[in-house]
C-alpha cells in the first residue's frame, strides 16, 4: 500500500487550478497524470525580472520590467497583417507596445490612455524604434511588488499556455508534504544536500540562470533520490532471485575437453576467467543471473557453448535464445561441427519452422534427446517444454525484455541464467539495466585477429572508394557496402540500399547481392549464404547485418554516411569483418560540413578498437536512450537523472541500496521505512514485494 503522506502527490493533475479535462490530456502528454510528475518536471531556464531601467537604458534583446505612461493607439489596419501599436513613454523616451490578433477593446480596457501602468518583458528595436512585443506582464504600478522576480521556463507541449503550467506546478510545489529523510545522514552533509521539500523548492524556484542548471545541489540530490530508487529496486530483485530455489549443476568436464580440443585456437585468459566464473555459479545451490559482456569477436559465443556443456555433463539440456533468425542460424552454424565433436544432438527453431518438422523438435526437445538447442522467440512459445532444462542462455539481452528472460527461465526447474552482449555496456548503463545480474567481461581478442584500418572520407570521393574495391574484389576479398540511416523509416532506409545497388551492379554486375530487413527469413538466408560462400562477393545491406553475421572472408567494409550513426553501431558494423586471418580495411563515407559530435565520434572510431571505451564516449556523447536505442534496451528512463552529468552517483548509490538491505533486508528501520517511501515516490511499488514481510 502506498504510503497515506504520499496521497496528495499522487492526485490526477485535474485537482490543480487551471486543468480542466482538455488541459489535463495535454499536461499528460507532457509530464504525466500525476501531481508528482509534474514536480519531476524540472525548469530548462529562467526569466529574471529584477531588471527595471528607463526606457533610454533598457538592454536591448533583454528582459526588462519598466514603468511607462499610455500616450494613445494605433490599432491594426485591416488590409494586412499589421499590429495594434500601444504609445508609451517615460521621461527617457518612448517604446512601443507590439499585439498581434488582439481586440481593440481588451487593450483599450488593460492600458487606457493617460493611465500609468508596469510592463514586463523582451526589449528590441523595428525601424528604430524601441518595441516589446506581446509584453509577459501589464500590471498597475501598485501591483509591482507581487511581480515574481524571477520565473522558471518549462518544457511545452502545443495548446498548453506557459502560464497555465506555471500556475499548476506552483500549486504542486506548494502541496509538496514534509517526508521523512531517506539519504544516509553522512553522505548528504558531505555532498551538503538540501532536505527533499527544500529540493524540490529550489529546482522549481531558481534564484538565477546557473542555479537552473543540472549541477545545482538540489537537483543533484534529486537525481541521486531517482538513482537510489532504482538501484534499491533492482537489488531487492535480484536477492529476491538469490532466495529461489536453484540446485547445483556441475560437470564432470568430459564434453568441453572434447570440445575444446577440436578448437582452431586457444582459449583467452579472459575466456578461461569467465568459464570459472559460470561454472562456480552454476554450481551452487542458488541460480545463476551472470552477464556475459565481450567486444565484438572476442569469442562470447564459444564460452556459452562450454557452460552449456556443463549443463549437459549435469544430465540437463541447455538453450540459446537469439532475437533474429540470421544471429539464431550464425550461432548454429558456428556450434553445430563442435556440438557434433561431442556426440550430442543440436536443433534450430525459429518462427519460420511449420507442421512436421516443428513437431519433430518439440517432441525431441521434450523427451530429451535433444542436449541444446538454438532459437528465436518461438522458444518462449507456450508448446515449447523440454524433459529439463538447466541453462538458458539470452544473446543480446537489449533486444528481449525481462519477462521474455523470465518466461524462457520457467521452462524448467531452477534454470540458470546466461546473459549475453556484444554491445560493450559503460559502467553506469550496467548498474542501472543488469545491476541485477553478476557480471563476466571477455577483454581479450582471440590470438591471431588481425587489426582493422579504419579511414575517414568525404563522401564525393565516392569513385575512388568504388575503384578501391573493385581492386579488392579482384584480390577475391568479400566487401560489406552498408547504406545510410536515413531516419526512423525502413522504408527510407530500403530505397537508398536499393538505389545503391543498382548503380553497384551495373559496375560489378551480379557478384553484388541485397540484404535488408523488409527480406523474408528464406531470402535473407539465401543471400548470406551466397555471400559466405558461393557467387555474390559484394554485399549491399541496411543494418540488418550489425549483430552477429559471421563472414571470415570478408575484409572490407563501406559505411556511407557515417555521420549519421551512432558509435556503438558504428564499431558493431565495423566488427563484421577482420574475423578471419586476414588484415580488414573499414571506409567510414561522411556528408561534410560535419558537426562537432560527428566529427568526435568518428575521430573516435579511428583512434580506437576498444568497444568499451567506445561505449564509454558513445554514452557522453549521446546518453543512455540514444546509445541504445531506450525502447527496446529496457533501460530505465530516468526523469530527473541524467546519466551523462549524474553518472558518478550511480556506484555511490549501488553502493548504499547493497548497505542498507545487508543491513536491514526488510527496511522496518527508520531509514529503511523512508527508503519504502522512497521506492513508493518513484513507482517502483513491484520491488516493494519482494521484500520478506512483503
Amino acid at each position: 500500500m502506498r504510503p497515506a503522506v504520499l496521497f496528495p502527490l499522487f492526485a490526477a493533475v485535474e485537482t490543480l487550478p487551471g486543468i480542466g479535462p482538455k488541459n489535463a490530456k495535454l499536461v499528460a502528454k507532457l509530464a504525466g497524470p500525476h501531481v508528482v510528475d509534474l514536480l519531476w518536471h524540472l525548469p530548462t531556464g529562467l526569466v529574471d525580472r529584477r531588471a527595471r531601467p528607463t526606457i533610454a537604458d533598457a538592454e536591448i534583446g533583454g528582459i526588462a520590467t519598466l514603468l511607462v505612461r499610455v500616450e494613445g493607439h494605433v490599432p491594426a489596419p485591416t488590409s494586412h497583417r499589421a499590429p495594434h501599436r500601444v504609445r508609451c513613454r517615460d521621461d527617457s523616451g518612448s517604446i512601443d507596445l507590439v499585439y498581434f490578433h488582439a481586440s481593440a477593446d481588451w487593450l483599450a480596457k488593460i492600458l487606457p490612455v493617460g493611465a500609468e501602468r508596469a510592463v514586463s518583458g523582451r526589449v528590441d528595436v523595428f525601424q528604430g524604434l524601441r518595441q516589446m512585443v506581446h509584453p509577459d506582464y501589464v500590471e498597475p504600478p501598485a501591483k509591482l511588488a507581487e511581480l515574481a522576480v524571477t520565473e522558471a521556463v518549462y518544457p511545452l507541449t502545443g495548446g498548453l499556455a506557459p502560464r497555465i503550467l506555471q500556475r499548476a506546478i506552483g500549486v504542486a510545489v506548494d502541496r509538496t508534504p514534509e517526508l521523512p529523510e531517506w539519504l544516509d545522514p553522512a553522505l548528504q552533509a558531505q555532498r551538503g544536500w538540501p532536505a527533499w521539500r527544500s529540493a524540490i523548492i529550489a529546482a522549481h524556484r531558481p534564484d538565477s540562470p546557473p542555479e537552473a542548471a543540472s549541477e545545482m545541489p538540489a537537483r543533484v540530490r534529486l537525481a541521486y533520490d531517482e538513482l537510489l530508487a532504482n538501484q534499491l529496486a533492482l537489488t531487492l530483485v535480484r536477492a529476491s532471485m538469490r532466495r529461489l530455489p536453484g540446485r547445483s549443476l556441475a560437470g564432470n568436464g568430459a564434453l568441453q575437453a572434447r570440445v575444446e580440443t577440436a578448437l582452431p585456437f586457444r582459449l583467452t585468459g579472459s575466456q578461461r576467467t569467465a568459464l570459472a566464473e559460470i561454472a562456480g555459479d552454476m554450481a551452487a545451490d542458488v541460480r545463476m543471473l551472470r552477464l556475459l559482456q565481450g567486444d565484438v569477436g572476442s569469442g562470447k559465443t564459444v564460452v556459452a557453448l562450454l557452460a552449456m556443456l556443463t549443463a549437459v555433463e549435469a544430465g540437463c539440456q541447455a538453450a540459446l535464445l537469439a532475437p533474429t533468425e540470421i544471429l539464431a542460424r550464425q550461432h548454429l552454424a558456428t556450434i553445430e561441427p563442435l556440438v557434433e565433436t561431442a556426440g550430442l544432438r543440436l536443433a534450430l527453431l525459429t518462427g519460420r519452422d511449420k507442421g512436421r518438422r516443428r513437431n519433430n523438435v518439440l517432441q525431441a526437445l521434450e523427451a530429451g534427446e535433444i542436449a541444446i538447442i538454438v532459437g528465436t522467440h518461438a522458444l518462449l512459445s507456450e508448446d515449447v517444454a523440454f524433459r529439463d532444462l538447466g541453462l538458458a542462455v539470452v544473446d543480446e539481452q537489449h533486444r528481449f525484455g525481462v519477462h521474455q528472460r523470465l518466461s524462457l527461465s520457467q521452462k524448467g526447474r531452477g534454470v540458470d541464467i546466461l546473459v549475453m552482449t556484444a554491445t560493450p555496456i559503460p559502467r553506469t548503463l550496467q548498474l542501472t539495466a543488469y545491476g541485477d545480474m553478476e557480471v563476466s567481461r571477455l577483454t581479450d581478442k582471440p590470438p591471431g585477429r588481425q587489426p582493422i584500418d579504419t579511414r575517414v572520407l568525404p563522401l564525393d570521393r565516392l569513385e575512388d572508394v568504388a575503384a578501391g574495391v573493385a581492386r579488392r574484389l579482384a584480390e577475391g576479398a568479400k566487401v560489406f557496402w552498408v547504406c545510410p540511416l536515413v531516419e526512423d523509416s525502413e522504408a527510407v532506409d530500403l530505397a537508398a540500399a536499393s538505389d545503391r545497388y543498382e548503380q553497384l551492379r551495373q559496375r560489378f554486375g551480379d557478384t553484388v547481392g541485397l540484404v535488408h530487413g523488409r527480406l523474408g527469413g528464406a531470402e535473407k538466408d539465401a543471400v548470406m549464404a551466397a555471400f559466405s560462400e558461393g557467387s555474390v562477393n559484394l554485399l549491399v545491406a541496411t543494418t540488418v547485418i550489425e549483430v552477429g553475421v559471421n563472414v571470415p572472408a570478408a575484409t572490407v567494409m563501406v559505411i556511407e554516411h557515417a555521420e549519421r550513426f551512432g558509435l556503438a553501431q558504428l564499431h558493431q558494423l565495423r566488427g563484421r569483418i577482420g574475423r578471419g586471418w586476414a588484415a580488414g580495411t573499414c571506409l567510414l563515407l561522411y556528408a561534410p560540413p560535419l558537426g562537432e559530435a560527428a566529427h568526435a565520434r568518428l575521430a573516435t572510431l579511428r583512434a580506437t578498437d576498444d568497444g568499451f571505451k567506445i561505449a564509454e564516449e558513445d554514452l557522453r556523447l549521446r546518453g543512455p536512450g540514444e546509445m541504445l536505442g531506450l525502447r527496446q534496451s529496457g533501460l530505465p528512463a530516468f526523469r530527473l537523472a541524467d546519466l551523462a552529468i549524474h553518472g558518478d552517483l550511480l556506484p555511490v548509490a549501488s553502493d548504499d541500496a547493497r548497505l542498507v538491505l545487508a543491513r536491514d533486508p526488510d527496511l522496518k528501520g527508520p531509514r529503511g521505512e523512508a527508503l519504502r517511501t522512497l521506492l513508493y515516490l518513484f513507482e517502483r511499488d513491484a520491488a516493494v514485494k519482494y521484500l520478506r514481510s512483503g
